[in-house]
């Protein structure tokens, strides 16, 4: 227990020394709930760094790394001369929670009758679908301005070739053989660690399941959480192989509008207040590339805990953060089991990796556990058995860091050049985090039209239009900056520059 101190009574942080989790990310997630339980109230101020390292008998250089990210994530404030205080976050409290959360129709049956008749619904679902309620699928050549490519130049081949290497020496009832199907058990360990780690996100390896990549993880959710015609918030614009993923489990997408705080909750609950799911991309809205607000993360989840409904947080790109205000994920925030965290390696590494994964919430993790190894099929398990060395030796960290400082220089890069060249052709927006960001046209340019023009000279951009699933009065286009060098941008920039002026003439 922590004695009382100067400043805010801090009684109930718990952490054990030999857990494999780090003193600062067991003391942060214990600070973290605190304030979000209403432990602590708005104002109230904490004990200084040195006094509480001291009552809780670590160093002081583990607090000021928890005060550090609790101070980036926007839940305490210091005041120069005054200490540090627990911001205003509109009142959120932990609703209460007096009834599991729960499969929507996997109530009544026999377990292995409502995996059946859910395989036969998984299988039938795609094929019975109208094609053209599917978006179609973006190009992803390597050219200038292609979305959700990284950087496939600079991914570390030789240090993946002899983990791979490696890997095949290995025992031939783990290369050869089938794997277990919730995952290859090492690497749920090491995507526990690494949230743990990097997001102070609280999971078991267990809640680790691992897809084929993050379009498949949309889609084993939407099959097996949802009734044919259950109603799905949607980001609008949205990410459009989530939208497909979904489509394809027959939920019924209902559009929510975004602006500079993310999906717009209020607009959702006048639309649809009964709804069963909602998709959201916070860290990175795709593709408008806004951060969804702390404000907006709590209303979003009380929302959901009213409506008895689930979240689907698609992580896609957070790993590449450029900005230093960076805000707890969804997941991290969540005190009622609603969220269930969506991640993929396709953006990190490279797309043919073809490895994404669920963190489950923990009501959920029996059932997809069995619903995994009775339906779905196996992921490879030498990608899955690569990575996760790859991931231990920390390769996978350093590549992070080497790739999240090239594409912060390449989207300056595009900055630079935009304002530069395309000064009142195009108001290209900066971005905090991800591989794109979005440039906004002149009514008199039709955002079709120069893509169009664009892709005849060499350049891929997207209308926003594309990603709508109602009509919305944007006129812009999505800008990829990771997949190519400077002089690439730069020629991209240029050719821009050239559609716009002539479209421009010939109106």
């Amino acid at each position: 227990m922590v004695k009382r101190t100067r400043g805010a009574i801090l009684q109930s942080i718990q952490f054990e020394p030999k857990s494999a989790q780090s003193l600062t990310t067991q003391i942060l997630i214990a600070v973290r709930n605190l304030i979000l339980s209403g432990g602590l109230r708005a104002g109230e101020r904490l004990p200084s760094t040195r006094t509480l390292a001291k009552d809780l008998g670590v160093s002081r250089n583990t607090i000021v790394g928890v005060f550090d990210r609790l101070l980036a994530e926007g839940l305490l404030e210091a005041r120069i001369g005054a200490g540090t205080f627990i911001v205003e976050i509109q009142n959120f409290e932990q609703a209460p929670n007096d009834r599991e959360p729960k499969l929507s129709d996997f109530s009544g049956l026999n377990l292995n009758v409502q995996i059946q008749l859910k395989n036969k619904n998984y299988q039938e679902n795609t094929l019975s679908q109208d094609p053209s309620k599917f978006a179609p699928r973006l190009g992803h050549g390597v050219r200038a301005f292609t979305t959700a490519l990284p950087a496939l130049d600079l991914f570390p081949v030789a240090q993946w070739s002899r983990l791979t290497s490696k890997h095949w020496r290995g025992s031939r009832d783990v290369v050869l053989g089938y794997g277990k199907r919730v995952g290859y058990l090492p690497l749920q360990q090491s995507i526990a660690a690494f949230l743990r780690a990097s997001l102070g996100i609280d999971c078991r390896d267990e809640q680790i399941f691992v897809t084929n990549g993050a379009q498949q993880a949309f889609h084993v959710i939407g099959s097996f959480l949802l009734k044919p015609n259950d109603t799905v918030w949607f980001e609008n614009p949205g990410a459009l192989g989530a939208r497909n993923a979904l489509v394809a489990a027959r939920a019924k997408l209902q559009p929510i509008p975004v602006d500079q705080d993310g999906i717009i909750v209020k607009e959702g609950l006048r639309r649809a207040p009964d709804f069963r799911l909602a998709f959201v991309t916070p860290t990175h809205q795709q593709p408008l590339g806004v951060k969804m607000s702390l404000a907006r993360r709590i209303e979003l989840l009380k929302a959901a805990e009213a409506a008895n409904a689930w979240i689907i947080e698609d992580d896609y790109d957070s790993e590449f953060h450029y900005g230093n205000h960076r805000l707890p994920s969804l997941k991290s925030l969540d005190q009622n089991d609603r969220v269930l965290y969506v991640g993929t390696f396709s953006k990190t590494l490279f797309p043919e990796v073809r490895l994404g994964y669920i963190l489950a919430p923990e009501s959920l993790v029996d059932s997809f556990t069995r619903i995994f190894e009775s339906v779905l099929p196996n992921v490879s398990t030498s990608s899955q058995a690569v990575l996760s060395s790859f991931m231990d030796e920390g390769h996978f960290g350093a590549h992070l860091r080497r790739m999240r400082r090239i594409y912060s220089e390449r989207h300056q890069v595009l900055l630079d050049c935009a304002k530069e060249h395309l000064n009142g052709l195009l108001d290209v927006r900066p971005v905090e985090a991800g591989l794109h960001t979005v440039g906004y046209l002149p009514k008199e340019l039709s955002e079709e039209r120069v893509a169009e023009r664009a892709d005849k000279y060499g350049v891929s951009v997207v209308p926003l239009r594309k990603y709508c699933i109602e009509p919305t009065d944007l006129n812009g286009l999505s800008l990829g900056f990771s997949g190519v060098n400077a002089s690439q941008l730069l020629n991209g920039v240029m050719t821009l520059q050239k559609v716009c002026h002539e479209l421009l003439a010939e109106t």
